[in-house]
């Protein structure tokens, strides 16, 4: 075994792979919020099907697709590692447990959260990319050519009560997962410092209420006001 792969199946250095790939994926969320605003253009949904047909058409894009897959799936791997690897650790719980003395609700159940949003994630796939990549949408002509009308599966998504409750609640899991995940990433890292940790703290608590209440306010929108 390298020095590479011993490095990195340590609990470290899952540890540094969940950091690299959480970030990794907060940019992800950030470029994906940007291209969903186009929903709220009144244009009949123009700008978001010429968006959706970039991102399907654009050989660059196709690329990142692959990488952000293995980011997920790199995540959730080793997630599940470090929490077997740390039941293994102490198999026994001790007598009297306080918790809630020495840590937040959301750092002792990131693994209920990051199931929540994984379940969310399948469904999601299913429902809009899936369709979006290998065919299932009606046609729509724009500015004479024809093209994946995925603005109307949205729209009638987002008009179904029980998908809209689901979204909402995988933004509020997805909320509390980064508010903890972003801060944990820079700390294992090792850029965590008396002098810049609050900032880090404070961006990554901003970061992450705005960018899921970015995607929520997008189904409540379509269901309540459309």
């Amino acid at each position: 075994m390298s020095w590479f792969t011993k490095t990195f199946s340590s609990t470290m250095g899952r540890k540094i792979i969940m950091s690299v790939t959480g970030l990794f994926l907060c940019s992800f969320l950030v470029v994906h919020l940007i291209g969903n605003l186009q929903l709220f253009n009144d244009d009949g949904g123009a700008s978001f099907n010429l968006y959706s047909y970039f991102m399907a058409n654009n050989i660059v894009i196709r690329i990142m697709e692959i990488v952000l897959v293995a980011g997920f799936l790199f995540h959730i791997y080793d997630a599940i590692m470090l929490v077997r690897r740390n039941k293994a650790a102490r198999p026994v719980d001790y007598v009297e447990q306080r918790p809630q003395d020495n840590s937040t609700w959301s750092s002792r159940n990131m693994g209920l959260l990051g199931t929540v949003i994984l379940v969310f994630l399948i469904i999601h796939l299913w429902n809009f990319f899936v369709p979006a990549r290998f065919g299932g949408l009606e046609g729509v002509v724009i500015e004479g050519a024809e093209y994946e009308n995925l603005y109307i599966r949205v729209v009638e998504s987002f008009q179904i009560w029980w998908y809209v409750a689901i979204y909402v609640v995988a933004m509020v899991a997805l909320a509390y997962h980064l508010i903890h995940g972003f801060q944990s990433a820079f700390q294992t890292l090792g850029l965590d410092h008396k002098k810049y940790t609050p900032f880090i703290q404070k961006f990554g608590y901003a970061f992450s209420i705005l960018v899921c209440l970015g995607f929520a306010i997008i189904p409540l929108y379509f269901f309540f006001l459309y």
